[in-house]
């Protein structure tokens, strides 16, 4: 069912005007988490498939929302990487609308799970000014933009300027250069930065969390337990958690990855 959102979103304030109408189906608990935006191309290359979807479920992994418009393509991976539940997707048609229709059974996991946003009242079909105007809701909801792929005169870059204007950082994955072209002017103006170190970039992004958050694997960690009575008690989580470099094992203690 969709309601409309009946207070202002502090994130929105970086807007050119401040959306009439916001209309929701989902967890609304979710726009109070720190988020990180990633878009890019619909076509994406297996490379920049694999890193979206390793990206997103990293950040997610440190309770950091993913946020997203619901295309194919790039958008559709990172909803993916940070699971139905830990993530936001702004639409440009009514919500009662699944598009585009390959998205559907995605876009109704988000609905259940995670969080559906748009301006638009149900019914509502997306045109091509509704995409733009998604695409600077997406930009403005979050502290960072990760563009993954971009082409030359794509929404992305639509999206890059709307990053500039807010003063958000700015992000793009290592890419040979035919294959980012649409990112290569931004980049060698210092306007875009590269990560070139998928954990080092993870890590420098500062999370939130505070000593009451309830992970209980997190707090019990930051005890420094042995390496082996970490996988006792918690078992396939411990590897989980490692895997995803929330933690690193010194000489047979485990600490965490600040």
């Amino acid at each position: 069912m969709t309601n409309k959102i009946e207070f202002k979103i502090n994130e929105f304030k970086n807007l050119n005007k401040y959306p009439k109408d916001l209309f929701y189906r989902g967890n609304l608990d979710l726009l109070k988490k720190q988020k990180v935006s990633i878009v890019g191309t619909r076509k994406p290359i297996s490379y920049t498939k694999n890193l979206t979807y390793t990206i997103s479920s990293l950040l997610s992994t440190r309770d950091i929302c993913i946020v997203s418009g619901g295309a194919m393509g790039v958008d559709a991976i990172a909803h993916q990487g940070a699971k139905s539940n830990n993530t936001i997707c702004i639409l440009a048609n009514g919500l009662n609308i699944k598009y585009p229709k390959v998205n559907k059974n995605l876009l109704t996991s988000i609905e259940n799970k995670g969080l559906l946003l748009s301006t638009y009242k149900d019914d509502t079909l997306a045109t091509k000014y509704s995409f733009v105007l998604r695409n600077e809701l997406v930009v403005a909801l979050s502290d960072i933009l990760i563009i993954m792929q971009a082409d030359q005169n794509s929404g992305s870059i639509r999206s890059l300027e709307y990053a500039l204007k807010m003063n958000k950082k700015v992000y793009t994955i290592a890419h040979r250069i035919e294959d980012n072209k649409g990112l290569i002017p931004y980049i060698k103006k210092g306007l875009v930065e590269v990560i070139y170190d998928i954990n080092e970039f993870i890590n420098s992004i500062k999370t939130n969390k505070n000593e009451n958050d309830d992970d209980e694997i997190l707090n019990y960690l930051k005890t420094n337990p042995s390496y082996e009575e970490a996988i006792f008690k918690y078992q396939d989580k411990i590897f989980e958690y490692e895997l995803n470099c929330i933690f690193k094992v010194e000489n047979g203690i485990c600490k965490v990855i600040y």
